[in-house]
């Protein structure tokens, strides 16, 4: 078995190729091992060369509504009144920390992702 550091994009192609030919190995066997290799190179490569930042507080709340069926009116409550929930919702007011507090544990998004600055809309 014979690896070698991902450098650049011909090399990852490389990687992901010979990933191909090994990713159904036996676990612990040879070629097993070789692809949680790959898989820690590639993945150590991407996240190096191509991050993902994190969507903004109100994105997320966005995707996670859809993920769950979630309407607008249903965060009645959750974030204060339908209009406040429209403001919100529109970046046109800011989470504040009991918002944030409720969300996190309605929506199971984290705190830390609700905390996040964004732009409000003028």
């Amino acid at each position: 078995m014979y690896i070698k550091p991902i450098k650049n994009e011909q090399d990852y192609q490389n990687a992901l190729k010979r990933l191909e030919q090994v990713f159904d190995a036996t676990p612990n066997s040879k070629e097993g091992d070789e692809a949680e290799i790959l898989i820690e190179l590639i993945d150590n490569y991407v996240h190096k060369f191509f991050p993902i930042s994190a969507p903004d507080p109100i994105e997320a709340i966005k995707i996670r509504m859809e993920e769950m069926n979630i309407k607008q009116k249903d965060l009645v409550g959750v974030i204060g009144s339908k209009s406040r929930v429209s403001e919100v919702l529109n970046k046109k007011k800011r989470l504040t920390v009991d918002m944030i507090r409720e969300l996190e544990r309605v929506l199971q998004i984290s705190a830390s992702i609700l905390m996040n600055n964004y732009q409000l809309v003028k």
